[in-house]
């Protein structure tokens, strides 16, 4: 792959002046065009050789287009906060908002590449990272996402001309260091792995684009006639998904899941105060050896309005230290949330290791109250349950241990919750008119769980169905469940 690009091409001063204005002002252009569009990000990763103008490119691109609406990230070694994290938590977090322009300089193709050079990662978990970025790739363009890759190329006797030119000038000889003639030293290598990687990752979704980089003008129009290219197709074509609406899932006609789920179970008050504190308390203990391995926990709870989501979620926090837990209440996403893939906000709540974080509702809104409702296209959420799976097996790859629980109750049960939130002055905040809305689609809610729990329920992150008719054996089961996972 990398052979077409050691051919020496090169631009005259001449023609550079007559192109390099027209390639600006139309980039300026369609920046505009794409901040005002706001319906995707483009998001441009620069990757290469070591000497190949991978820096100065990111300067560039500053220079040509409007810095304001620009986002540039250049990853290094991960921080501690990082580390603690899995490892796409820091990109996830980068990534640029709708009608934005994100740069990424150093990001998720080093690690697997100087893993593999430096003989670091094995053969297996390397075609594993390749494996995840093509997920990651795939979700973000499936969300609407343009993804520009730029694979700047060198030959070996070039990127040695490049290094003796700096390091024979005072004022550049700083950006040679010896970890860089290192890398030289492998480069037969580097470039090896570099084109397995490049040749695994390039996809329809997310090809590559290899510039040849010797001739600094010819690699700077390259680089923008390639955005160019790019960001003017897309705008003129937009993605064929366009936003129609999903449809109501048809309510079920067979057995559903949900009537496996034993809501006939029931505690006394006095039976569930003597079990409460010796359960909390192996709670506890079980939350101290986790954090001792170094690793987190995601509970997730899921349930019908008025199932007990929030008592259970109470007797859960009384067991633990305030200072490793954090519950996340998911609402209707914000403004900056919207204008982000629908994963992107769950990300950035990761705990880091040792840590707790309770989700009150979760990324399942997208197949359950955004399938219901129509607030995203049926491919959408069709494609969710896959991109739920891949989120939820990074997670638990990566030392993260996920416990999802729905909260079943009855719809008799519910209307009277309902109603006794109505009477008691200090519930009535718990009941509105939406609640109402959703009860009237219980049928179409009954399908979507029954698809969710089906599609979803893996063997490192199933789905624990509490009958929650009764409270106390709800709350009893919830915490047994916990103990048992963390165990």
């Amino acid at each position: 792959m990398f052979e077409t690009a050691e051919l020496g091409r090169t631009v005259t001063k001449e023609d550079y002046a007559a192109r390099e204005p027209r390639l600006r002002t139309e980039l300026l252009e369609l920046q505009t065009r794409l901040k005002a569009n706001a319906k995707f990000p483009l998001l441009i990763l620069i990757n290469g050789v070591d000497g190949a103008g991978k820096g100065e490119t990111v300067n560039l691109l500053h220079e040509w287009m409007d810095p304001r609406f620009l986002q540039a990230v250049a990853f290094g070694p991960p921080t501690d906060e990082e580390a603690a994290r899995p490892p796409f938590w820091r990109y996830w977090r980068a990534l640029a908002p709708r009608g934005r322009t994100g740069i990424y300089f150093g990001n998720w193709y080093t690690g697997p590449i100087v893993g593999r050079v430096e003989r670091h990662m094995k053969k297996g978990a390397f075609l594993s990272s390749l494996e995840r970025i093509r997920q990651f790739e795939q979700a973000l363009v499936d969300d609407g996402a343009l993804v520009v890759k730029l694979w700047f190329h060198l030959g070996k006797t070039q990127q040695a001309k490049v290094y003796k030119r700096l390091r024979e000038d005072k004022a550049t000889r700083w950006r040679v260091s010896s970890d860089d003639m290192r890398r030289h030293g492998q480069y037969d290598r580097y470039r090896a792995i570099s084109e397995e990687v490049v040749q695994e990752t390039s996809t329809p979704a997310a090809p590559w684009t290899v510039i040849e980089a010797a001739d600094r003008r010819y690699r700077e129009l390259a680089v923008g006639e390639t955005l160019v290219a790019a960001l003017s197709a897309r705008l003129d074509s937009p993605p064929p998904e366009a936003n129609r609406p999903g449809r109501s899932p048809p309510s079920i006609t067979g057995r559903s899941i949900l009537d496996t789920v034993d809501l006939a179970t029931t505690v006394s008050k006095e039976t569930y105060e003597r079990h409460l504190p010796t359960l909390q308390r192996s709670l506890h203990s079980e939350m101290v050896s986790v954090a001792k391995q170094g690793r987190s926990v995601a509970l997730v709870f899921e349930g019908w309005d008025a199932a007990g989501k929030g008592g259970a979620i109470r007797r859960v926090t009384e067991a633990l230290d305030a200072r490793d837990y954090r519950v996340i209440p998911i609402a209707a996403p914000t403004d900056e949330e919207r204008a982000q893939h629908y994963l992107w906000r769950f990300w950035r709540h990761m705990p880091a290791r040792g840590k707790l974080a309770i989700y009150d509702r979760s990324w399942y809104g997208r197949v359950l109250v955004e399938r219901v409702e129509g607030f995203c296209t049926d491919a959408a959420w069709q494609r969710a349950y896959s991109e739920i799976n891949e989120f939820e097996e990074e997670l638990t790859e990566n030392g993260v241990v996920v416990i999802k629980f729905w909260l079943h109750i009855d719809a008799a049960e519910q209307m009277r919750r309902f109603k006794e939130r109505e009477d008691t002055p200090f519930k009535r905040f718990k009941i509105t008119e939406e609640d109402w809305r959703n009860r009237e689609k219980w049928a179409s809610y009954e399908r979507a769980v029954h698809d969710m729990v089906d599609r979803t329920s893996t063997r490192d992150a199933p789905w624990h169905l509490v009958g929650a008719n009764d409270k106390y054996s709800a709350r009893l089961s919830v915490l047994r469940h916990v103990i048992e996972r963390l165990r």
